[in-house]
């Protein structure tokens, strides 16, 4: 069998010689290759979200047309990189899912407006089902959470008087046409911008108004006078347009920067990953001796004389089996709970005890891995705050710790943050309420996305939904599943 470990001489104390156990061929304390140390350490995701302020734009030719577009980032790669980034780090790729979920809560919902019940309207459920609104949402959910804005393209029927379908682009693909004159967005341009070999690969849509997406499609239909003229126009031959859904940010970029964006700028990122790299360079190239041996000069003469071994190559041989003997007993999982018994003489002069071979575990005491805990909590917690989420609800803080909370102040905490979504709920449902407007849905029947409560088991209930109330009426409108 290969051998894993070998007894290597570190160093004389006396008349003693001192051994260590370690990897076959390991020298302790030493980077193989100080430049890759180097670059193993020198990362620093501080200067992701860097903009020189100057907005630049590209060009790109759809079928003969030249559009402008603003890059997303310096690079024109940063949602690709964000992605990247997030999926690098457990605790902030947790984070991102657990607020997709709970701003998820109990999906997209349809409901009667006098009732309060979820409608039963054939019409509605055949379009949800048909366009799968439910991952439609959930697709929508998770764009926001990722870069604070969202991007629906509505179709419409042939004859322009009904959405048909409702899908939804990638936040990542999607860019911005340089505003006209008037400050205004005309169009969204949708591609795989990471690897985009032909411009006519790329998607051009025209975009509706972002405050008033439903009037501006009135008026492009022919179906509501423009406000410029006050005068229906003539319908246009277009059936697909865009709608852009955007959180508010502080002031007011082309794309939005997503307040976990100090995350990278306040270095939190580039210390939890540094701990990791350090703990893994750690176990690679530093990792202590576990044992310590001590072995008298006299050890070996004495062992090969009582054995009356007297030929010197034979000698080195029989020492050499010794050492692995050692090695094994130290090492060996067969020899757990057995004894080793050695020799020891009373010196005269002193009176002290000489042994012969004494073993030292140099690692007692200590906790194996825990080196950097506390940084790790530290760190986790300092993503977890930059995220929104409190670290108690995504296990960022396992055990029985002083910042493990009882279960409800865990319930409690949850319910605080389903009621923090309800600003995203507001702005991804504006599609929503633009397709039951120009449906003409919009009279018998209102969208809203019910919480998840949970509750206590003395309820005799898992969990509670609250309904959802258009009047605020909170009595009336919360009952129990």
């Amino acid at each position: 069998m290969k051998r894993k470990a070998e007894l290597q001489k570190v160093g004389i104390r006396g008349d003693l010689e001192v051994y260590a156990v370690g990897g076959v061929g390991f020298t302790p304390g030493r980077f193989s290759d100080h430049s890759s140390a180097n670059a193993e350490y020198s990362t620093n995701s501080s200067t992701i979200f860097d903009d020189n302020g100057i907005t630049t734009y590209k060009t790109v030719v759809v079928d003969g047309k030249e559009y402008q577009y603003i890059p997303f980032g310096t690079n024109d790669q940063l949602p690709y990189d964000i992605i990247a980034k997030v999926g690098e780090n457990m605790v902030m790729s947790q984070n991102k899912l657990f607020n997709v979920l709970t701003c998820y809560g109990q999906g997209v919902r349809f409901f009667d407006r006098k009732t309060k019940q979820q409608t039963e309207n054939e019409e509605v459920e055949l379009f949800r089902f048909r366009n799968s609104l439910e991952r439609f949402f959930l697709e929508q959910v998770m764009d926001m959470k990722y870069f604070f804005f969202t991007i629906t393209c509505v179709i419409l029927d042939r004859e322009g008087c009904h959405i048909v379908q409702m899908r939804h682009k990638e936040s990542c693909n999607c860019r911005f046409e340089k505003a006209n004159d008037n400050g205004r967005i005309e169009h969204v341009l949708y591609g795989n911008w990471r690897n985009l070999n032909n411009d006519n690969d790329v998607e051009v849509l025209p975009l509706l108004d972002e405050i008033d997406p439903w009037g501006d499609l009135m008026v492009r239909m022919g179906q509501m006078p423009d406000p410029k003229t006050g005068e229906c126009r003539k319908p246009t031959r277009a059936r697909k347009f865009a709608i852009l859904t955007r959180f508010p940010t502080p002031g007011y970029q082309y794309y939005p920067i997503p307040f976990y964006a100090s995350i990278f700028k306040d270095a939190w990122y580039d210390i939890y990953e540094l701990i990791g790299k350090g703990k893994r360079a750690k176990i690679r190239n530093s990792a202590p001796p576990r044992f310590q041996v001590e072995v008298h000069k006299d050890y070996w003469d004495n062992l090969c004389d009582q054995e009356g071994i007297t030929d010197p190559q034979k000698r080195k041989e029989r020492v050499k089996l010794e050492k692995h003997n050692i090695e094994e007993f130290i090492t060996g999982n067969e020899n757990i709970g057995k004894t080793w018994i050695t020799g020891y003489y009373v010196e005269p002069a002193s009176g002290k005890e000489v042994r012969m071979v004494r073993i030292y575990d140099v690692e007692s005491g200590k906790k194996e891995g825990g080196d950097w805990s506390d940084d790790v909590q530290e760190a986790a917690n300092s993503i977890c705050y930059g995220d929104n989420v409190h670290p108690n609800l995504v296990g960022a803080t396992p055990g029985k710790s002083s910042m493990n909370n009882s279960g409800s102040d865990k319930r409690e905490l949850f319910l605080l943050k389903q009621a923090c979504e309800t600003a995203f709920h507001d702005v991804l449902l504006h599609p929503f309420k633009v397709l039951l407007y120009f449906n003409k849905w919009k009279k018998d029947i209102d969208v809203d996305v019910p919480m998840i409560v949970l509750t206590t088991l003395d309820e005799n209930k898992e969990k509670k939904t609250v309904k959802p109330n258009p009047d605020g009426n909170n009595e009336s409108g919360n009952n129990q599943e």
